[in-house]
Parts: structure tokens; C-alpha cells; sequence
């Protein structure tokens, strides 16, 4: 992007009324973040859903110059900026409605061909947590995921040492810009995190460590991931609320059980009771439910299904699981333009013809 997209993508994520979603409504009527402050407001109003509380304050220079002020921020320091719509951005993440359209970056992150999982859990972790997660990861280190969480006390800084000394990258979400690091006792961690991975955040320069900020990162965490899993929680909790997010994404969600009258196992163990989680006692379940372990088949040519009829949408589906390879539903919704139900309903009957087949991890191929 150029200097001036960049600010205007700045400029925009910093008026009030306009959430990531508007701000997503708004560059693709316009075609690009500079395209609307030149557009008359008349015309932004005839777009569906935007009103004038949504606009209120679009065009006020203040909101220019504090665009500007975090631009030189990021300028003076060894950030990287992705744009929703740049290649470098987090490709799971571009598939969620309300994913930022900037993300701010620090470290030596790479996702290119990566199998990504976010690990969370309570700030109180127990003995029993913390053995589960060295063996966690230890066991899925041959692997090499990327290992994504909080950078938080308990849970989320175990999970990213470990990844540390596995030598698998890390990256942790933080809820306030990259001026600072909070808890402020994790800044010994950072070079490390940043040498094996490093740090993402939507917050600019001027946001502090606030309890909301916590909570609308935490579906960075879940839309950047394969899967989420939630190794210790109380009844209540931010991992708890990832989860949910995961769940709202169509993504997997594990949960670590514990003994019934473990403070901090009643929430995973609810998650698992409520079928909001898959049960995981080891990295082998992680392994087989997200297909890791499956060999990559090569698809046979349509040609040789020649016996069977397949309607114009079972055709549509079948072609692009042939030439795509394993694909998750919402996937497969997105790129034939269906609705949900309508895939899910066409799966079923191509599994019933025997011409593609579901696989562990919500994946489906031709067969």
C-alpha cells in the first residue's frame, strides 16, 4: 500500500462509528480506504446499511492528523503493517466478517504453508496445566505448528516458552500497541518471542492494556487458527470467550478435561459436556481430529466418475474440491458463493454417491 492508503486505512479505523465490518462495506463500494474521503457523503449514505450516525465525523481532520502522528509511530520503529486484502495478512483470519482491516506486526512472523493453533487458558495455572502443556507441545513439535496465544500470565506465557524451547514459532496477541508490553514482568520473553515468531495487534501506539481490549482480541486469536485449545478455565474467562469466537468461525475447539472439583477444570470440562469442544487429552487427538496425519491424495479426474450424475451445484462443488484439495466448509461456501446449508446439504449427498468423503478437522475432498 501506499503512504497515503496506509493513512487513510489509519484515518478510518479511528472514527468512532465505524467498526471493522462498515469500515469492509466501505472500500468495497469505494474500491480502496482513500477512495471514501473523496467520495461526497451523499453517496457513501446510498450504500445499504450506512447511515449518518455512521458517518458522523468521517471526514474531521482530527481524525487525519492522529492517522498521520501513528504513521510516522510506525515509520520510526520495525513494524509491519498487513492490510485485510495484502497477501502477508493471516489468511484463516481474511475468511472473518469482523477481522481488522489493519494488523500490526513486530518480530520475525511467517505463516506461508503454516499449520497455525492458538493455546489459551486460565492466568491460574495449575501444576497439572503446565505439565500438559510442555508435553503438548514437546509432542507436536516433529510437526511444527505455529503456536498462537495471549502472552498473558499462566497459560498463554507457558504455552509460547515451550514453543520456545521446542523451537516452534510463537506469536502472541497483545490488547495495546506495540509501544509497550503488558504484563510488563513478560518483557524479558520478548526478544526470544520475536526471534522464533512474534507479535500481532490492531491497537495503535496510543491504546493502553483495557479489559475490552482484551476481549475484542481474543477473535484474532481464534481467526488466525486452525484450531483453539482451551487447556485450564474457570466457569468464566477470556478463554472461554475464544472459544465461543472459534466456534462462531466454524473452526475446532478442544478442551482439556480435569477432575470435576478443579476450580480450573469446570470450564473446559463444560465445554466438552455442552459440545462446544472436542475432548483432548494428548497432541495424538489434536493430530488425527485436524487431518494432519492424513497423506495427501492426488484426486482423481472427474472423467472416472463418469457413472455418476451430479447436478450443476453437486458438479460446481465436486470440481473445486478436485482442483483445491481438502477444503473446510465455510471455505467452500465462500468460493462457490452458496450459503452454508446449501454446501452442507450437497456434501451430503456427494458422500452418498461416493465421490467425495468428510475428514477429521470439518475437511471434506473428492475422492
Amino acid at each position: 500500500m501506499s503512504r497515503d492508503e496506509i493513512i487513510a486505512a489509519l484515518r478510518l479505523q479511528n472514527v468512532p462509528n465505524i467498526g471493522d465490518i462498515t469500515a469492509k462495506k466501505l472500500i468495497g463500494n469505494c474500491g480502496s480506504p482513500a477512495a471514501i474521503f473523496e467520495e461526497r457523503t451523499h453517496h457513501l449514505l446510498r450504500i445499504d446499511g450506512i447511515g449518518k450516525h455512521t458517518l458522523k465525523g468521517l471526514k474531521d481532520l482530527e481524525h487525519l492528523e492522529a492517522a498521520q502522528a501513528e504513521y510516522e509511530f510506525f515509520c520510526n520503529r520495525e513494524i509491519d503493517l498487513h492490510y485485510f486484502m495484502d497477501a502477508s495478512y493471516p489468511a484463516l483470519l481474511k475468511h472473518c466478517v469482523d477481522s481488522p482491516i489493519l494488523l500490526f506486526g513486530s518480530g520475525n512472523i511467517d505463516l506461508n504453508n503454516q499449520r497455525i493453533i492458538s493455546v489459551v487458558g486460565t492466568r491460574n495455572i495449575t501444576s497439572y496445566g503446565s505439565a500438559f502443556c510442555e508435553e503438548f507441545i514437546a509432542d507436536l513439535a516433529p510437526l511444527n505448528p505455529v503456536i498462537v496465544s495471549g502472552y498473558a500470565y499462566g497459560v498463554d506465557i507457558c504455552v509460547q516458552k515451550a514453543a520456545i524451547k521446542h523451537g516452534l514459532q510463537t506469536i502472541g496477541c497483545l490488547a495495546h500497541g506495540l509501544n509497550q508490553i503488558y504484563p510488563k514482568k513478560h518483557e524479558r520473553y520478548v526478544y526470544e518471542v520475536e526471534k522464533n515468531g512474534g507479535f500481532f495487534t490492531e491497537f495503535w501506539s496510543t491504546s493502553q492494556p483495557e479489559r475490552e481490549n482484551f476481549l475484542k482480541r481474543n477473535r484474532i486469536i481464534a481467526g488466525m487458527s486452525e484450531a483453539t485449545i482451551v487447556v485450564e478455565s474457570a466457569d468464566k474467562g477470556g478463554s472461554l470467550v475464544t472459544a465461543d469466537i472459534a466456534n462462531s468461525y466454524n473452526r475446532d475447539v478442544f478442551a482439556v478435561p480435569g477432575r470435576t472439583q478443579d476450580k480450573y477444570s469446570s470450564g473446559c470440562n463444560n465445554l466438552i459436556k455442552q459440545q462446544k469442544a472436542h475432548m483432548l487429552t494428548s497432541a495424538a487427538d489434536l493430530v488425527y481430529m485436524l487431518g494432519w496425519e492424513i497423506e495427501e491424495k492426488k484426486a482423481e479426474p472427474v472423467q472416472k466418475q463418469l457413472f455418476v450424475e451430479l447436478s450443476e451445484t453437486e458438479k460446481e462443488i465436486y470440481d473445486y474440491l478436485q482442483q483445491g484439495g481438502k477444503q473446510m466448509l465455510d471455505h467452500i461456501a465462500l468460493a462457490c458463493k452458496l450459503p452454508i446449508f446449501k454446501v452442507s446439504s450437497t456434501l451430503l449427498n456427494l458422500e452418498m454417491k461416493g465421490v467425495v468423503r468428510p475428514l477429521p478437522g470439518k475437511l471434506f475432498e473428492a475422492i
